[in-house]
């Protein structure tokens, strides 16, 4: 099986007594209060998601990831993991302290050994990792939006948060084991933070003609106004296996992190989460992460000739439609028709069409998976 990224499998999870006498430890204590967000950054560096990451980074490694997307070991690695507080609360924090982390309802989730404490700059993070200041870019207004100071260190989660997707929820650890005994030497893994229409379809089922499985990994999180909510797109998903996929070739699994639209650099980002679950392979499309017109649509794929140490084999998807005289689906390649013979999927389109409570045609999205989706009052994101 493929070796996760940076070849160790990261496991930061308190068991038994050391569990025990952390929860004793959160009575007395310094706690800092993380956001929804941060909680799940804590999560996925002790389940390994984020391997080799073992706590938030520390000033060196964030300048190394911010300047040239690599760990100081020269790692791929191009989204900062960091941690933001208050000047106050900094203040109150020594190096090699220890505090505890809680959730929004003040549970105490990790431990969090410090390390370091530094200063750094919004618009250069937002330069940086998402092209642009423009605060009207989502990512953009999130950093400006963030404390002034980073805490760094090595954590130890103590308990999970509780999620209402827990039966979907599967750890790298889990998945490896998974993978293996459904025989699957290669693993395409599949991004997303959408329902499923006939375009995606396509692009699943072509890359599972060259390998043994597909590994469908939806974001649950944060996500901006107008994206599907959470359970509406596990629920559609579970629709369109259900009657149109080999239950022994899929597995869908949550990813429990915010969508930060950084185009080229989270693409590279989703690929290697993907690789330490386990995929040898990951489907990367047109505008993979984007929002907006912040990125060129193939900027997320050019960006892989820099890395051709990453471990994990992009699969890259052209523009695809319909075309009603092939009657199917197609792409630049394989169809020498006319535009006026094609019907594009436009999420927008698919969008509107929903909200009239309208079913969209077959061409577009599956009538069963439409279905689900206008069983809910209202399926996106407010």
């Amino acid at each position: 099986m493929i070796q996760p990224h940076g070849s160790k499998l990261v496991e930061r999870v308190l068991h038994g007594e050391d569990k025990e006498r952390a929860l004793e430890k959160a009575k007395v204590l310094p706690s800092l209060k993380l956001n929804f967000e941060s909680v799940s950054d804590v999560e996925n560096i002790s389940f390994g998601n984020f391997s080799p990451l073992e706590g938030f980074m520390g000033e060196g490694e964030y300048r190394n990831v911010l300047n040239h997307m690599r760990l100081s070991d020269d790692l791929p690695w191009p989204i900062p993991i960091v941690l933001d507080v208050e000047k106050e609360v900094a203040k109150k924090l020594k190096i090699g302290q220890e505090a505890i982390l809680c959730n929004e309802s003040n549970d105490p989730i990790a431990l969090l050994h410090l390390e370091e404490k530094y200063a750094y700059n919004r618009e250069e993070m937002a330069e940086k990792v998402f092209q642009t200041k423009d605060t009207s870019h989502p990512g953009v207004a999130k950093v400006r939006g963030m404390k002034d100071v980073l805490l760094a260190g090595k954590i130890d989660l103590i308990q999970e948060s509780p999620t209402p997707f827990y039966n979907y929820k599967l750890k790298p650890i889990e998945t490896r084991v998974l993978f293996k005994e459904k025989g699957w030497r290669t693993v395409v893994g599949f991004q997303t933070r959408n329902t499923p229409h006939m375009g995606h379809e396509y692009v699943q089922k072509t890359a599972l003609t060259f390998t043994d499985g597909i590994f469908v990994n939806p974001v649950i999180g944060s996500k901006k106004k107008g994206d599907f909510k959470d359970e509406v797109i596990l629920a559609s998903y579970d629709e369109l296996i259900k009657h149109y996929y080999l239950k022994e070739r899929a597995v869908v699994a949550i990813l429990q992190m915010e969508m930060r639209y950084a185009g080229p650099r989270e693409a590279v980002f989703h690929a290697i989460m993907r690789k330490n679950f386990g995929c040898t392979h990951i489907i990367i499309g047109r505008d993979h992460a984007g929002v907006g017109n912040y990125y060129s649509p193939y900027a997320a794929q050019d960006i892989f000739e820099e890395f051709p140490d990453l471990g994990i084999v992009p699969l890259f998807f052209m523009s695809f439609s319909f075309c009603k005289k092939c009657n199917l689906v197609v792409n630049e390649k394989t169809c020498p028709h006319k535009p006026s013979e094609h019907i594009n999927f436009s999420g927008t389109r698919i969008r509107e069409l929903l909200i009239q409570g309208k079913i969209p045609p077959p061409e577009l999205m599956r009538p069963e998976v439409a279905k689900i989706i206008l069983g809910y009052d209202n399926p996106f994101v407010e």
